[in-house]
């Protein structure tokens, strides 16, 4: 049997897929990957132990279903969006650990960026700075790491997002290269002329010849080096950000199509065509995807702290042993007890903006019980969902009918039902919760030349729909103690 691999490299573990040819999921293997926090605010990866992770994970997936190298027909890459790797041209060696996307190191540079040339930005880029983006974070460490210089002035030094940095691992050191789903997130990125731009590369301090060749997301970026990626020497056709695959994998091909991938973070991305729409409520505009030199965009509005609330639950706190037990102790209680969690671990993201806000817990009283700190927990993904929806309505002009939900938390049936009653419109949860590897698994295909996108737009899937019961009244009560809750984490961090 001959498979695509997707390999879904997400913050806080690597998912490898194997999928037969009329893309059945097949074999999965999973790899954690270790966070780091070395002071509030900071967050970093090991790059190694990614590289470590994708192995480990697709080895996995090939040795439930037997697979040998050479049955593997092309690989997909997704990966965590906007973190970043800076590494040794020669050796491979990166001179810093990865910056990732939570990280908010930047914050008052991206603030000084957006305050000197947010136009100039805004014009070119879709985007005003913000320390979520690449761009500040590669600075910081040209900046901060002697060797990172070091390397700059010999020319052996190279930069990119994770999925660059995987790239080069794979191939062996031959390939050094993003598709432009993933260049949008860097600040970097002329999003009408495709290609990096000079003036805002200077403006951040990131000369261009150390950034990755940009193009297609589905096209032939080099073989696997067998000596590196466990004899597997198949193409790799496929480079997208992680949530951009997902709304591929969940068929959202036509403009005003919306989905939410609930994962470390929470992501919302609805599809707007041929045309950027720039946001006028705290919103990116993004590529979505470049096939054969056309780019599909999209709004994106991303909630930094999801299931990583869940684990922190489980790692920081020690309240429960498992995500598992999370609906069941949620649904023991009438109601919420009052009490409100904002976890903004890292600032609050869209729609919001305010790096400066920090998580908070509000109304607890003698009677809050554990149960009732999984609850708040889990509600807060909703809320912020519920906000995203708001924001994503008012810029683009449609009236949100439907979403389409992917990621592991939805196998919270707890959470599903929340999210569908605060939102007042029905979740519909596909039976295969993946949806990132199997975007990516579909781009790998295409850029293999073996199939098309009237491909995805024919696959479909049963799907668990969860339809809105609470009443509005409830509803609307809800929604304003969390914006109340809300307005209290601002500002903290000063």
């Amino acid at each position: 049997m001959k498979y695509y691999l997707g390999i879904d490299q997400g913050t806080t573990g690597v998912t490898a897929l194997l999928f037969d040819t009329a893309f059945a999921p097949v074999a999965r293997g999973y790899s954690e990957i270790k966070q780091f926090y070395p002071a509030p605010g900071l967050v970093e990866h090991d790059p190694e132990n990614i590289w470590q992770a994708v192995q480990t994970a697709t080895a996995e997936a090939m040795k439930k279903c037997g697979a040998v190298p050479g049955d593997i027909l092309a690989i997909g890459i997704d990966h965590e969006g906007e973190s970043v790797a800076l590494w040794d041209r020669d050796s491979g060696e990166p001179v810093y650990p990865a910056i990732v996307w939570q990280d908010n190191r930047t914050a008052a540079r991206a603030a000084e960026l957006a305050r000197l040339h947010g136009k100039r930005f805004l014009e070119t880029a879709a985007l005003l700075p913000d320390s979520y983006f690449s761009a500040t974070k590669i600075e910081w460490i040209l900046q901060n790491v002697p060797r990172a210089r070091e390397l700059l002035q010999k020319g052996s030094l190279l930069a990119g997002n994770m999925d660059a940095y995987i790239l080069w691992k794979m191939t062996g050191g031959r390939t050094h290269a993003t598709d432009a789903s993933t260049a949008s997130r860097t600040l970097l990125y002329d999003i009408g002329r495709g290609c990096f731009d000079e003036e805002l590369s200077a403006l951040c301090g990131v000369p261009t010849s150390i950034l990755p060749t940009v193009g297609d997301s589905a096209r032939a970026f080099g073989n696997a080096d067998p000596r590196c990626f466990l004899d597997i020497c198949a193409p790799i056709t496929a480079l997208l950000n992680d949530q951009q695959a997902a709304l591929l994998g969940q068929g959202c091909l036509d403009a005003g199509t919306l989905k939410t991938t609930y994962g470390t973070g929470c992501f919302m991305l609805m599809n707007t065509g041929d045309a950027p729409i720039l946001s006028k409520n705290g919103l990116l505009t993004t590529v979505a995807w470049q096939l054969n030199g056309k780019r599909t965009y999209a709004l994106d509005g991303g909630i930094y702290i999801a299931g990583a609330a869940t684990q922190w639950l489980r790692d920081g706190l020690g309240i429960i042993s498992s995500a598992k037990e999370t609906a069941a102790m949620a649904r023991s209680l009438p109601d919420n007890g009052g009490l409100y969690f904002v976890p903004a671990f890292s600032g609050l993201a869209a729609p919001h903006r305010d790096p400066t806000a920090t998580g908070t817990m509000i109304g607890i009283s003698g009677g809050t019980t554990r149960e009732h700190l999984v609850r708040a927990t889990l509600e807060s993904t909703a809320y912020q969902v519920v906000d995203l929806a708001a924001a994503m309505q008012r810029d683009s002009g449609i009236s949100l009918q439907r979403m389409r939900c992917d990621g592991g938390a939805t196998a919270n049936d707890f959470l599903m039902q929340f999210q569908a009653d605060i939102l007042g419109i029905p979740l519909e949860v596909p039976q295969f919760a993946d949806a990132t590897a199997l975007g990516t698994a579909f781009a790998a295909a295409m850029g293999a030349g073996h199939c098309g996108t009237d491909t995805i737009a024919a696959y479909r899937q049963e799907a668990t729909v969860y339809e809105p019961k609470m009443p509005r009244e409830l509803r609307l009560s809800y929604l304003d103690e969390w914006h109340r809750a809300l307005e209290r984490a601002k500002g903290w961090r000063v």
